[in-house]
């Protein structure tokens, strides 16, 4: 009897892995709504400022599917709308807030490396541009994931916290840059594949990647210069 119980549990998992990631992938679609349209009606090379006020609009969506991810994680595969819907409701203010000031910093950095390409000043700037570029992609993503199970820390300390460790594991910030790439390159080339099937597996390898590196902050006792 035991192989077919462990037979059982193993298809059980399997098909609530599968459901969870169909329905995130749905859920994410919903929530990134307007980032969707604009990438299947406008070339991002020339619509990017539209981009760049609808992206705090989606991060709401994000958090809400990372907080769907964690509780999958911990073993809840039954309440994938509900959980979805509540962690929306909570990290609505607090994701825009925090997708807005990176946002902002994106477009400022990305504007001052487009004004020094070319000039003699550029082969000093170009490269503390990019290294800042990269770090506030990475610090804006462990953040979505602190506010994804901490909706109400202050986006100050999250900021701090984050900057800290996406330096310190640097490692584990390469890697999930990297597979946010690969999900881009997939989008890119195949939408239906990266929205429809993809979207979900990939965010969950960023995502518990993420959860790794902020684990000192997330999971009590914290060290104090690590608190959130």
């Amino acid at each position: 009897m035991r192989p077919v119980r462990s037979r059982h549990t193993i298809i059980t998992a399997v098909f609530d892995g599968i459901y969870v990631a169909l329905v995130t992938n749905l859920l994410l679609v919903l929530g990134c709504l307007p980032l969707v349209t604009l990438a299947f009606t406008t070339e991002a090379a020339r619509s990017w400022p539209l981009y760049a006020l609808t992206a705090p609009l989606c991060a709401p969506g994000l958090c809400a599917a990372f907080a769907v991810m964690s509780a999958y994680s911990a073993g809840d595969t039954g309440g994938v709308l509900r959980t979805y819907g509540r962690a929306w409701r909570a990290t609505a203010r607090p994701a825009m807030l925090w997708t807005a000031a990176a946002v902002t910093a994106l477009v400022v950095l990305a504007v001052d490396a487009r004004a020094a390409w070319g000039h003699r000043v550029g082969a000093l700037a170009l490269p503390v541009l990019a290294t800042l570029i990269v770090l506030t992609v990475a610090t804006a993503l462990l953040g979505l994931v602190t506010v994804a199970e901490r909706p109400g820390a202050p986006l100050r300390e999250v900021a701090r916290t984050c900057v800290y460790l996406a330096v310190r594991r640097w490692y584990l910030t390469a890697a999930s840059l990297l597979v946010l790439a690969l999900l881009a390159q997939i989008l890119a080339a195949r939408p239906a594949i990266a929205l429809g099937l993809a979207a979900a597996p990939l965010l969950y390898v960023v995502w518990a990647n993420s959860r790794f590196t902020l684990r000192a902050a997330l999971d009590p006792p914290t060290a104090a210069p690590q608190r959130i």
